[in-house]
């Protein structure tokens, strides 16, 4: 009963999706998202050379004389993504990693992530926006956000928190500006505050992370319920019904819950246990034929 209503939840969810990014189907089917991402990436290209990271103010500021360009700038990263078998460039300026304390890693692209953050929109290659957005402190789900997000906060750790009777406060997070390609942005079709095929400019203060997220508590964190080891687990459905596997609670079907398939090495990870002498290399949590539970 329960499989039921995820795959009710996951049709009514891709419905809304599809519903909402896109005003027409011929529009997404003829339009050439590779084309555009060589637009936009020229227009990166020269936006960084007419830019440069004012650290005083914490801003991108327009080119001045002995100011290092962000073209020149050692602290921009570029990141290579490819989506939907687009390849695109993200840019990550770092300008604090972070110190986490407790210590803990950087977040993988399926973790949770409390951030501080302001947008702008890059308008032309010589023009910014004033801000289109901003939160003071807000969860989200790595996997959940624009892709953008999704691979520029893996370059960033959290603070420390500082609260002593008083408002949640952090010191030390990881902070600095994700500059995003509208392809791993809001596309070609915008959102109510971006236009259609609009680069865009975040500025982010990282505070703390929920590391090995577990989406549907069956003991394998989320980034690692990707089988077909390609980085993206979104779409890795062993088991075929249209629930992927960080959200199927029983990621083979067979009737046996994937937290309770840890029956090798009982350790909490169904991951690490393997029983098919014929298929030695597949976890019995991923293995239809393996139906023992602990």
């Amino acid at each position: 009963m329960n499989k039921i209503k995820n795959i009710i939840a996951l049709v009514i969810f891709t419905m809304l999706i599809y519903a909402c990014g896109s005003s027409s189907s011929s529009e997404v089917d003829t339009f050439d998202y590779e084309a555009q991402a060589l637009i936009d990436q020229d227009t990166l290209v020269s936006f960084f050379q007419k830019f440069y990271y004012d650290s005083s103010i914490d801003s991108i500021k327009p080119i001045v004389a002995g100011q290092t360009a962000l073209s020149d700038d050692d602290n921009l990263k570029t990141m290579n993504i490819t989506e939907n078998d687009i390849d695109y460039k993200l840019y990550v300026y770092v300008n604090r990693v972070g110190n986490p304390d407790p210590v803990k890693d950087f977040p993988t692209v399926m973790d949770s992530v409390l951030v501080k953050y302001s947008g702008i929109r890059i308008i032309r290659t010589d023009s910014i926006s004033s801000t289109f957005e901003t939160n003071n402190g807000v969860w989200f789900t790595l996997n959940s956000v624009i892709r953008g997000w999704t691979h520029g906060f893996t370059n960033f750790k959290g603070g420390k928190n500082i609260t002593n009777n008083g408002p949640i406060t952090y010191e030390n997070g990881g902070k600095g500006v994700l500059i995003i390609p509208s392809g791993l942005g809001y596309g070609n079709t915008g959102s109510t505050s971006i236009l259609p095929n609009e680069n865009l400019i975040f500025y982010i203060n990282l505070f703390d992370i929920v590391e090995n997220t577990d989406d549907d508590n069956d003991g394998v964190p989320s980034y690692l319920e990707d089988p077909d080891g390609d980085g993206d687990p979104r779409f890795d459905d062993t088991d075929g019904d249209f629930i992927p596997n960080y959200l199927d609670t029983d990621d083979d079907n067979d009737g046996v819950l994937t937290k309770n398939e840890d029956t090798k090495i009982i350790d909490g990870n169904p991951a690490n246990d393997f029983s098919d002498p014929n298929n030695p290399t597949l976890p019995d949590y991923l293995n239809p034929d393996i139906t023992e539970s602990n």
